[in-house]
């Protein structure tokens, strides 16, 4: 597939819900599809509707416009020798074209609207088939979508535009599988089609197991049952990853649309039974769909184009000058032939605004919760603590989403156990998952972020419970043996088996990076939070005058204990390397391994160490892991160096922290150049990375990582929170 444009694109539904493929059309993952519907939002997330494999007849010829890959890796057809041009902006565009005729493309993904769960918005559909298609499901223990207040649906629409008339046909390819599971069609698997006028109900069974109900419709054109399957597509992008690569698709039938030049036509499929209240599916839907989607964004971003030129946000106190650029978004080119790139169009939106619009796709609802939480990457990720708070200064405070920053740290203090905030909720009706030492500490510097952009000192009065939770509990001890050092008052931790802070890759059992003991960004994480601590009770004291006293004498036992660790942590300093040791271990050993953590140390609102230590640890950050997309995670020189992020699951998991470039590392990194270099110029060029983000593997989002090696090729999740996050919080 090497003439093949293999770049991604990527659209959202608010719900964990995506549609996804690539710029020539071809499915490559396990996770390309038109609608992947979140059943238990934002987790359950299932495919629905692969695609429409799309064929043009017009006067003398066939054209097949799309584009597989078979077992055999053979491409058939090969519709995109006829595919030359593609838009990102507003919406992802596809046009094909040849001798007097066009056909294009373009697909919208509404947002489920979740935050207005307050009326239902659908009803039974009045008509007989459908209910009982209704019962069966539910009588086999399904779920009632046909009830839920939320929505989640695609549309697509074609239009064309030649010399003659032309006939359009549109063969449906469906399935119901776990979003990382391939679909392996068998007799057990059949599908239920039930059809009214431009209609029609499919339902998988399985072995007596009825799978999601959902709909299609269309504004013309004749539907005709052929029902088949499509055996033994090929998905590059796992064989590589060391994972299944082989799915099976199943087709109902085809539509088939006559088209005159200028002729439209415009699908919807939605998750769900139809509703007899839901508005007619028009020609102008569509662009009524789009229009209501930049209209959210718009009232979301209200502020945007003043952010985008004078600069707004805030990091801490301080006033973060977060200028958009004026610049029209660069083009990725290329001719056909071997690394064959289409030109890529993002002339509707300067790159600041790209970026709110990227951030937003990570803000969805969770069911389980009944409130926001952050997807941490797409595809495969489902929410995070820690990254949720990492990324909160970035996702919510530079772009004055207050209160979903509110919500979100609300949540997250709510489900404060043991001292310990969750680093991922379940999708049941359960506890949390705890299993971070950092997600609390990184809770209580996000919320001092917050606190200083908004000065809600109202909501820190109701926080305030669950930060001296957090502190109690990290001083007397709790789960895992997290506890505070008596001697030198510094945080360490033993348990085996288990990775607890962001370095969390276990392979066979065994943490690939075990960094029981002291952690230099836990500790400095530790510092920072008394800080806050000490800062928080004084105001407090002047603000809850019946425990002012009390309050008082805390805050200077706070800052009393702040002053004990600040000392503690020149523990770190390694003073040959000119350094900061990443793990002092429980027997004292120090770790002088270059990571980035070192970096994190000095990057928090209150940072303990000097400015001469300070700027030595940039010089050999800046020299050993600073790259053009990021940090690595590990010092080339180091014999435990892995360059390159490839293989199967064990051989990824081992390099995931032992070199791999991680992007949301360069946000500290800049917050501490800023602070201790304040007059020398940044060290890093932003023009790779934004080159990536406009043009790169996943067209208008930042990857998660990238290999340490030059020429640090793009892997892991396509569209990582923490990544956008952190260029938004810094990007000028």
């Amino acid at each position: 597939m090497t003439d093949l444009d293999a770049r991604e694109w990527l659209l959202t539904n608010g719900l964990g819900g995506f549609a996804s493929g690539t710029v020539s059309d071809v499915h490559t993952r396990t996770y390309h599809g038109w609608l992947f519907a979140a059943t238990n939002p934002p987790s359950g997330r299932k495919l629905l509707l692969s695609h429409l494999e799309a064929s043009l007849e017009i006067p003398g010829k066939v054209i097949a416009l799309g584009t597989n890959l078979w077992g055999s890796n053979e491409i058939e057809p090969t519709g995109y020798k006829f595919l030359h041009h593609f838009d990102i902006n507003p919406v992802p565009k596809w046009v094909w074209s040849g001798d007097n005729w066009q056909l294009s493309r373009k697909l919208v993904m509404p947002n489920g609207n979740w935050e207005r769960q307050g009326s239902s918005t659908s009803a039974y559909f009045d008509c007989a088939q459908y209910k009982s298609l209704s019962d069966q499901e539910q009588g086999a223990g399904g779920e009632d979508f046909s009830q839920s207040p939320i929505t989640q649906r695609i549309l697509i629409q074609y239009q064309y535009e030649g010399k003659d008339s032309g006939i359009l046909r549109l063969r449906l390819l469906i399935g119901d599988r776990d979003f990382h599971h391939q679909q392996i069609g068998s007799e057990k698997i059949q599908f239920s089609q039930l059809l009214s006028q431009q209609l029609i109900c499919l339902q998988m069974k399985n072995a007596g197991q009825f799978g999601t109900p959902w709909h299609l419709r269309w504004t013309q054109g004749d539907y005709q049952a052929d029902e088949v399957w499509y055996w033994n597509y090929s998905l590059p992008a796992e064989t590589k990853r060391g994972l299944g690569d082989r799915q099976d698709l199943y087709s109902p039938g085809y539509l088939i649309v006559n088209l005159q030049p200028g002729d439209t036509v415009t699908l919807e499929a939605k998750v769900g039974l139809p509703d007899s209240q839901q508005p007619i599916l028009s020609p102008d839907s569509f662009a009524e769909a789009v229009d209501a989607e930049q209209e959210r964004l718009a009232q979301i971003f209200a502020w945007r184009e003043e952010a985008g030129e004078q600069g707004a946000g805030r990091r801490g106190a301080e006033e973060q000058r977060s200028r958009g650029a004026e610049e029209q978004g660069r083009r990725g080119a290329g001719a056909q032939g071997n690394n064959y790139q289409l030109p890529i169009t993002n002339h509707q939106s300067p790159i600041w605004q790209q970026l709110l619009k990227a951030s937003d796709q990570f803000i969805v609802y969770r069911a389980s919760i009944a409130g926001p939480t952050v997807i941490a990457g797409y595809h495969w990720f489902n929410d995070w603590g820690r990254d949720t708070l990492i990324a909160l200064p970035g996702l919510t405070l530079v772009t004055q989403r207050f209160d979903l920053a509110k919500g979100l740290l609300k949540t997250f203090g709510r489900y404060c156990r043991h001292g310990l905030i969750p680093n991922a909720f379940p999708d049941v009706d359960s506890e949390p998952f705890y299993n971070s030492i950092d997600a609390a500490l990184w809770w209580i510097e996000s919320l001092g972020l917050y606190l200083e952009a908004t000065q809600d000192w109202q909501f820190l009065l109701e926080q305030f419970p669950v930060v001296q939770q957090i502190h109690k509990a990290f001083i007397g001890g709790t789960r895992y043996n997290i506890q505070m050092d008596a001697i030198d008052e510094l945080i360490c931790w033993d348990a085996q088996g288990v990775a607890l802070t962001w370095m969390d890759a276990v392979v066979e059992g065994l943490p690939v990076t075990p960094r029981r003991g002291k952690a230099v960004e836990i500790n400095a994480l530790w510092y920072s939070a008394l800080c806050w601590l000490s800062q928080w009770a004084e105001r407090l004291s002047h603000i809850d005058i019946d425990h002012s006293i009390r309050l008082s004498h805390q805050g200077q036992r706070y800052a009393q204990q702040a002053e004990q660790v600040k000392a503690s942590l020149q523990k770190f300093w390694n003073p040959q390397l000119g350094y900061l040791y990443d793990i002092i271990d429980l027997d004292d050993r120090r770790n002088s391994q270059v990571r980035p953590n070192a970096v994190l140390a000095l990057s928090l609102h209150h940072c303990a160490f000097s400015p001469q230590q300070a700027q030595q640890v940039l010089d050999l950050a800046t020299s050993r892991l600073l790259t053009p997309y990021g940090l690595r995670s590990l010092d080339p020189n180091d014999p435990e160096y892995v360059g390159i992020y490839e293989g199967n699951s064990q051989k990824r998991d081992r390099a995931y922290h032992q070199g791999t470039v991680w992007t949301w590392l360069i946000g500290a990194y800049i917050r501490a150049w800023e602070r201790f270099y304040p007059e020398k110029t940044l060290p890093f060029d932003w023009e790779p990375l934004l080159e990536h983000f406009l043009s790169g593997g996943c067209l208008g989002s930042i990857s998660e990582i990238f290999d340490g090696d030059a020429p640090h090729i793009s892997r892991g999740a396509i569209a990582q929170a923490w990544s956008v996050a952190e260029v938004i919080r810094h990007f000028r």
